[in-house]
């Protein structure tokens, strides 16, 4: 075990495990710059960046700018999610018009409008997985995972029952409709670089 798995480990038995607590910690390791540092199930996942996985989550941010100005648009913040020690580092998020943050500083979860994730291959389970259900539990409504291995995007919707009633799957180079949903807007992936 490690210093920090000894840490965790004891305040789990204490009863003092919490997602401050676990990025406390984070924050006086030497992590990388350039390194997505999360929480999901409370386990911390960390994952470097790749050219491609930017170029994806700028070209989305780029085009939720005519519906979301800058001040309601997130990338790779801290957000935390419904379940059990979930401090997830979305590669987008868009929020509510009413959206405040917290006192300390944070998005809240019931303001999240839209996420989308860009699949890393050491992440892909969670992404596919644990942090669907956590989106849908969040009752986000529009939640889309780009994934530049299969050239595909899979846009899931209806939030219901910590899990989405509706699956889109759509390919790079394909436009994701999202007229019908509270973005508003169609987001074009025929930039979307592919690996």
């Amino acid at each position: 075990m490690t210093v920090l798995e000894d840490r965790i480990e004891m305040a789990h038995d204490r009863g003092e495990l919490t997602l401050d607590v676990m990025f406390e910690w984070l924050e006086k390791m030497p992590i990388p710059e350039g390194t997505k540092v999360e929480i999901v199930g409370g386990n911390i996942f960390m994952s470097p960046q790749r050219h491609t996985h930017f170029r994806i989550i700028f070209d989305i941010l780029e085009q939720l700018r005519p519906k979301y100005p800058l001040a309601r648009l997130a990338s790779d913040v801290r957000i935390d999610f419904p379940g059990y020690l979930n401090g997830f580092a979305c590669d987008v998020a868009a929020m509510a018009d009413r959206s405040v943050q917290d006192a300390k500083g944070r998005w809240r979860y019931q303001d999240v409008e839209f996420v989308a994730e860009v699949i890393s291959k050491d992440t892909a389970s969670n992404d596919y997985g644990y942090k669907k259900t956590a989106y849908a539990a969040a009752e986000v409504p529009v939640y889309l995972i780009a994934d530049p291995y299969q050239r595909r995007c899979h846009l899931y919707t209806h939030p219901k029952n910590d899990d989405y009633t509706t699956e889109t799957k759509i390919d790079f180079g394909d436009d994701v409709d999202l007229t019908g949903t509270v973005v508003g807007l169609t987001l074009t992936t025929d930039g979307f670089p592919r690996d």
